[in-house]
C-alpha cells in the first residue's frame, strides 16, 4: 500500500497540527529524551502531516535502518511480526476526524506515527523490537504464547514507563499519542512496577480505559537485553515448540 499523500485534505493536516500541537504542550517535560530527540530526527512538524516516503523513511534508514509500512488498520499478527522483524513498522494513513479527537476504537495514523515512529530512531529500541518479533515468530502457533508476547509489548512498547536522571518519563507510543494518558499515568497514585519479564507476561491488560498500573524499565538496553529470557521463558512453557 501506499501513502497517498496527495489525497490528505486541509482538514487531515489541521488535525494533525492540533494533535500535534497538544501533545507538544505536555511532552517536553513528561517524555523520555530519546523520543523527543526522535522527533526532531524523523522531522515531524505541526504544519503537515508527514511524509513517509519523501522525509519520514529516508531519515528512519540512515539512522537505525528501519522504515514505516503502510497497512490498512489492524493487521494479523503473523504479518504484523513479519513486518517488525524485517524492520519495517506498520502504520495507518488514515486520521481521525473531530468528532474522535479524544477516544478512538481503533489506532490512527496519529497514534501510529506521532506516538511510534520517533523511537525507531533509538538502535537499543529497533532492535528489542526486531529480536522480540523473531521471538513471536517462532511461536506464532502457539496461541497462549502469542497472548502472553502481546502482554509484554503492551507494557512497554504501547504503555512503557522509563526511568531517566532518577525521574519516571514516558516511552509508551499509547500514552505519547493521548493527551489525556499523558499527563494521568505519570499521577503517584498509580502503581508503577519494575520491569520484570515473567511478571509482563502474565499480567492482563484492558484496552477500553486508561491502564490501572504501569512498569518502568531503566534503558532501552534492558528491553533488548531481555529477549533472551523471554524467549527461554516461553520455550520452558511450550516445550512442543521449544
Amino acid at each position: 500500500m501506499n501513502q497517498s499523500y496527495q489525497k490528505y485534505t486541509a482538514a487531515d493536516h489541521e488535525m494533525w497540527r492540533k494533535l500535534f500541537d497538544r501533545q507538544m504542550v505536555q511532552l517536553p517535560a513528561i517524555a523520555s529524551r530519546a523520543y523527543l530527540e526522535g522527533i526532531e530526527k524523523v522531522g515531524f512538524v505541526a504544519e503537515h502531516i508527514p511524509n513517509f516516503n519523501a522525509e519520514t523513511n529516508p531519515r528512519l534508514q540512515a539512522l537505525t535502518g528501519w522504515s514505516v509500512e503502510v497497512v490498512p488498520g489492524l493487521i494479523p499478527h503473523r504479518d504484523f511480526f513479519e513486518f517488525l522483524a524485517h524492520r519495517r513498522f506498520p502504520a495507518s494513513t488514515w486520521l481521525r476526524k473531530p468528532d474522535q479527537l479524544e477516544y478512538l476504537e481503533e489506532p490512527d495514523m496519529f497514534h501510529d506515527t506521532f506516538g511510534h515512529v520517533p523511537l525507531l530512531t533509538n538502535q537499543a529500541f529497533c532492535d528489542f523490537m526486531g529480536d522480540l518479533s523473531r521471538v513471536a515468530l517462532r511461536f506464532m502457533d502457539v496461541p497462549e504464547a502469542i497472548a502472553q508476547i502481546g502482554r509484554l509489548y503492551w507494557y512497554t512498547v504501547e504503555f512503557g514507563l522509563i526511568k531517566e536522571d532518577g525521574q519516571t518519563k514516558i516511552y509508551g507510543g499509547g500514552i505519547l499519542s493521548s493527551a489525556g494518558e499523558s499527563e494521568y499515568c505519570l499521577s503517584d497514585a498509580l502503581p508503577k512496577y519494575p520491569f520484570d519479564v515473567r511478571t509482563l507476561l502474565n499480567t492482563s491488560y484492558h484496552i477500553d480505559h486508561y491502564q490501572d498500573h504501569y512498569f518502568v524499565i531503566n534503558s532501552y538496553e534492558q528491553l533488548y537485553r531481555s529477549v533472551p529470557d523471554i524467549e527461554e521463558i516461553l520455550a520452558e512453557t511450550y516445550l512442543a515448540v521449544g
